[in-house]
């Protein structure tokens, strides 16, 4: 990937960032998450370079590989993957800043068992299923105020720090933005939740237009 191509990525995402940042509320902040599954380290590298310090992997086995071989960068790594239980202690080890894909409370139990094992604890959100869609991970939006409070309470190695939802998949906008303002009303109502990420390639100006303050870019970051 050459550098200027990634700058000039960076800029027109960043710009759309804002302009839907700024329609919303002008003190809104979104972080972007750089979404690099099917990225090399060295894409990786040149857009660190200009200017992104927030990565995001779907594969523990694909964030390790990739810490690895970017360990000379103070990278924000990010996990936003469906996570399988026989990798938790995985995760743990490497340790993201914060993973996005806690998709229910029985996985919150395994992560805070194995947390107080190795006295560590760490930044989570909750998956929220807020299209009702079966392919997807997440919580029934209707028992998520629930399990999140049952988290907290339960699960003192977990720091939640807000939920994470997937847009729906639909070419009716209208299905779309239902699906963040349902994870966007459950964000508002949870007590002390700072962290509301949606959004992707294709949808994140319309997440961020229904509140969303952190977004998971990866195509046009990293399109040639």
């Amino acid at each position: 990937m050459d550098k200027n191509i990634a700058i000039k990525n960076l800029d027109e995402v960043i710009s759309k960032i804002e302009k839907a940042r700024l329609d919303l509320d002008d003190h809104h902040i979104v972080q972007l998450v750089a979404v690099s599954k099917y990225s090399t380290s060295d894409d990786i590298r040149t857009l660190y370079s200009a200017g992104q310090r927030a990565f995001g992997e779907n594969k523990v086995q694909d964030l390790k590989q990739k810490m690895q071989e970017l360990d000379d960068l103070p990278i924000s790594w990010h996990l936003i993957g469906t996570i399988q239980k026989n990798k938790i202690n995985n995760i743990i080890d490497l340790n993201p800043v914060l993973i996005h894909s806690l998709d229910s409370f029985e996985l919150a139990l395994e992560f805070d068992k194995k947390l107080k094992a190795k006295n560590k604890k760490m930044n989570f959100l909750l998956q929220i299923n807020s299209s009702y869609e079966q392919s997807k991970s997440g919580v029934d939006p209707k028992d998520a105020v629930k399990i999140y409070e049952q988290i907290l309470k339960e699960c003192s190695n977990i720091n939640l720090k807000g939920i994470m939802t997937i847009g729906a998949n639909s070419d009716d906008t209208k299905q779309v933005v239902q699906s963040f303002q349902i994870a966007k009303d459950i964000f508002s109502s949870l007590k002390g939740a700072t962290i509301c990420s949606m959004g992707m390639s294709g949808d994140f100006e319309l997440a961020i237009s229904n509140g969303a303050n952190m977004v998971r870019i990866g195509s046009k970051l990293f399109k040639n």
